[in-house]
């Protein structure tokens, strides 16, 4: 069975907030395979009709049903537009796109005549709504060949789509037909069966991407983590390495994103801590893994903690109240500033490849694993191992035989 439109809209909701498209479909119930797909045909791009929400575009059948029941009921159209929180004019043209005599025989049999009472239908109002939206629609490059032209000389060029509207502009100031939206022309790039321009002139973009990455746009915001700190206001010490205590943490995710491992590594001396999260990895639990982990740890062994702004560290707070740690959050974007931590992750792909289901692993394990990292020679480390480096700073913080090189 095909995806519903309402649940096509709420996968490219999900995608225009950052979330992955295999992981959008399936929030809305399909496989992830699917959500590439659907990705991919778009371009990168979702329609604009099918991620504006509904109410700022067109009426949904709720609407529309309440409609039928105030006309029957007698009420104007200034009345029905209050309680639906509607423009009267709005109210006003789907009455008369919709509105129709419907002749039917009287029943009353003294009477010959034929009344011609008029007769709303909801769900008929609907779909031809859906259908105006389906529509074919020419593109516009696909139909203004000499606009067209222009704009794929102009793309070769190297040109980006914005300097591309304004130089027609410039160049065509009094002639309609050779103007077009930056907009169009990304559509017409991106969007399969758009019939304009060719994929291949992506490669002239500054992104070169063949794939539009999705932006949010207006009134929809990515959900941010509430009173974090942001790295610039992390302390010096933990920057150049000297001082133990200092982490860094992420989360390797399994297969489908339903397992999970969290990862700690000190700092100074690559000392690695791992996280048992084999069914959740939401807020909670990485937070109650965490402070358990982390309570094992002597107070000189927790100063502060850097992590990205992924949601399963909402509950910071909490985390930083219970072991005393200062939490620290990276730039968007931006792994270099977790290099330890991105570092070790790659070590442990070794022992847990992508795609693979992480609940297997139980936490002994995940202790296994962690100590042999922990045990293997690093060569910043002058060939100590990470475990015999910590236990040297443990016992003498000042000692300069621990080379810590980053």
């Amino acid at each position: 069975m095909g995806a519903r439109r309402d649940q096509v809209r709420a996968f490219w909701r999900w995608v225009r907030v950052g979330v992955v498209a295999e992981e959008a479909a399936r929030r809305v119930g399909f496989a992830g395979s699917t959500g590439r797909w659907w990705f991919e045909q778009a371009g990168g791009m979702p329609p604009l009709s099918l991620v504006v929400p509904a109410r700022q575009r067109t009426m949904s059948i709720a609407e529309r049903e309440q409609i039928l029941v105030g006309i029957t009921s007698g009420k104007s159209i200034r009345a029905i537009a209050v309680e639906l929180g509607r423009a009267p004019s709005t109210i006003s043209r789907e009455l008369r796109a919709n509105l129709h005599h419907q002749r039917y025989a009287a029943r009353d049999r003294s009477s010959s005549r034929r009344r011609k009472p008029w007769a709303y239908s909801p769900h008929q109002a609907q779909l031809r709504a859906e259908r105006r939206l389906a529509r074919p629609k020419q593109a516009k490059l696909a139909d203004n060949p000499r606009l067209r032209a222009e704009v794929q000389r102009r793309l070769e060029m190297n040109h980006s789509p914005e300097q591309i509207v304004h130089g027609l502009r410039q160049d065509h100031p009094d002639q309609e037909d050779m103007r077009v939206s930056h907009e169009t022309i990304y559509q017409s790039l991106y969007v399969q069966g758009r019939g304009a321009l060719r994929r291949d002139l992506t490669r002239h973009l500054r992104t070169g991407r063949t794939l539009r990455k999705p932006h949010n746009r207006a009134g929809i915001r990515r959900a941010r983590i509430p009173d974090m700190i942001n790295i610039s206001q992390r302390p010096a010490e933990a920057e150049d390495r000297a001082v133990p205590g200092h982490w860094e943490g992420d989360l390797i995710v399994g297969k489908d994103s339903a397992s999970a491992i969290g990862t700690l590594v000190e700092r100074a001396t690559g000392f690695v801590l791992l996280l048992h999260l084999p069914h959740d990895h939401g807020a909670v639990a990485v937070q109650q893994a965490m402070i358990s982990q982390m309570a094992q740890l002597p107070a000189t062994l927790r100063r502060t903690l850097t992590w990205d702004q992924g949601s399963e560290m909402a509950n910071h707070a909490q985390i930083a109240d219970a072991t005393q740690l200062r939490i620290y959050f990276c730039d968007p974007h931006s792994p270099w500033q977790r290099g330890s931590n991105e570092n070790t992750n790659g070590l442990l792909r070794q022992y847990f490849p992508k795609a693979t289901d992480l609940s297997l692993w139980g936490p002994g394990f995940l202790d296994h694993v962690a100590a042999e990292l922990n045990n293997r020679p690093r060569k910043r480390l002058n060939w100590a191992t990470p475990a015999q480096a910590l236990n040297r700073l443990l016992s003498n913080p000042t000692d300069p035989t621990v080379a810590l090189t980053a």
